[in-house]
């Protein structure tokens, strides 16, 4: 009986011999319009024959690797033949397909790291499965259940899947890497050519994770990359679309995990990137904002970005309120919030008011709900809501919102409030008598709004009882 979910040794060779004669092949047709000239003379009709059979090799090869993925992915569904069916939970959520390398998200959610990883290139900062806003972008690899794969494949006789085969297949190649070294060479050379450089490499680093690989290997890579605004600071003499593709560069090489520390820690780039939230086009400010965000997954990045000034323009972005930078700049204040120091600064910088304000436009509603109750937790912060009178606002939220988490975060607000501020206890009593809104909450809310209602409801008894006893 054949083995269902045996992955072929050949396939990652061949892919990586299709890939190759791929390149060739395009690189080939490409250069087509640079030889016109030897189109021109009498051998016209033999190139273009060559010309020819390039783009019907190209299409030969296309079809191989088209071949060769269907192979490979049908042979990792292994629930295609019921005498295999895997375990739910050895099948990556997003893919539905057996795992080759299960990793943990801040949520706690097991995804296939490929898949979760495109997921988060996408721009997306919530969890598929739960909805949570992320705390950070770090995967941690699941041992336990990478074994578990592990011992249930090898039960089967099913040949194990090794995640390696995979990720180093598209790594960069010496071709890759003087290419790269041509085009930073630019960086120091006219403007038309910094700008055909720089709108390459950001369509490079987009495209290529090798690209983005290439920047971490050599400590100058960055400042050369950045030269043409070094030499501007201000920017009132950068063309805007250079400064646009510089940014976006730094967005897409901040991706790359083993990038976030060099990045972060190079002299300027923090600075540039502020800058970049107050200047340029809207999209220049939005990808500042989010690669403040990706670089703020790492805990040191966070203090450095903290401690650099960037949360009050961060803030000043957010009230703005371009549509194409607000939910970036939200994602990053969460993310720099989590430590204990960023919040006192975003309090200082009037976060508070603003985000309450983009909440009562209903703007970005889950997101600065989950910023809110982060903030709820410093006692300035709780001052500020008191004295904007949020009690009523997020009590409506929870009574006429199906989304479970934001009811729990405006509960878990509504319980910081209260703890710090008997006088609001009148407003949650009221909307208690008329409603029933908090013993509703701490019967079918999550487990967290469940204690946080409960614990308000304690609080309200407990005070009646105080005024019945007086």
């Amino acid at each position: 009986m054949a083995k269902t979910g045996v992955i072929s040794e050949g396939h990652s060779a061949r892919v990586v011999e299709l890939k190759k004669e791929l390149r060739i092949l395009v690189k080939t047709i490409l250069e087509e319009d640079q030889d016109n000239e030897f189109i021109s003379n009498s051998n016209g009709s033999s190139f273009n024959s060559y010309y020819i059979d390039a783009i019907d090799k190209a299409k030969e090869v296309l079809s191989c690797l088209k071949e060769v993925k269907i192979k490979k992915t049908t042979s990792l569904r292994v629930d295609d033949d019921p005498a295999f069916s895997c375990p739910s939970e050895f099948r990556c959520p997003l893919s539905k397909q057996l795992m080759r390398d299960p990793v943990i998200i801040s949520t706690g959610q097991t995804y296939d790291k490929p898949f979760i990883q495109n997921w988060l290139k996408a721009g997306h900062r919530i969890c598929p499965l739960t909805q949570q806003v992320l705390s950070h972008s770090l995967l941690t690899p699941n041992y336990i259940i990478r074994q578990m794969i592990s011992d249930w494949c090898k039960t089967r006789g099913i040949k194990s899947l090794n995640p390696a085969s995979s990720a180093n297949e598209d790594g960069p190649t010496e071709a890759d890497r003087d290419q790269f070294l041509s085009l930073l060479d630019k960086m120091s050379k006219t403007i038309p050519e910094q700008k055909a450089a720089a709108k390459e490499l950001r369509l490079l680093t987009k495209r290529m994770p090798s690209f983005r690989a290439i920047f971490g290997e050599s400590s100058q890579a960055i400042p050369s990359l950045l030269k043409p605004l070094a030499q501007r600071r201000g920017f009132s003499r950068v063309d805007p679309s250079l400064h646009e593709d510089l940014i976006t560069i730094i967005l897409n090489i901040s991706i790359h995990d083993s990038n976030k520390k060099l990045v972060a820690e190079t002299p300027m780039v923090i600075s540039l990137l502020i800058d970049a939230l107050t200047c340029g086009t809207p999209e220049t400010r939005s990808n500042g904002a989010a690669a403040l965000f990706t670089l703020s997954a790492l805990d040191s990045n966070k203090t450095l970005i903290g401690k650099s000034g960037a949360l009050k323009s961060l803030i000043e972005l957010l009230d703005e309120g371009h549509p194409l930078a607000v939910k970036d700049a939200a994602s990053a204040i969460f993310n720099l919030c989590i430590v204990q120091e960023n919040k006192a600064r975003a309090v200082q910088e009037g976060a508070v008011s603003v985000i309450f304000k983009k909440i009562m436009d209903g703007v970005h509603v889950d997101e600065l709900l989950a910023i809110l109750a982060m903030l709820s937790t410093h006692q300035r912060a709780v001052e500020e809501l008191a004295e904007l009178n949020v009690v009523p606002a997020l009590l409506s939220i929870i009574r006429e919102s199906s989304c479970a988490r934001n009811r729990e975060n405006c509960i878990a607000t509504l319980y910081a409030i209260c703890v710090r501020d008997r006088t609001k206890l009148r407003d949650m009593r009221e909307e208690e008598r008329a409603f029933g809104t908090l013993s509703q909450l701490a019967q079918d809310g999550t487990s967290r709004a469940k204690r946080k209602a409960s614990g308000i409801l304690e609080r309200l008894n407990r005070a009646l009882n105080i005024t019945h006893t007086a």
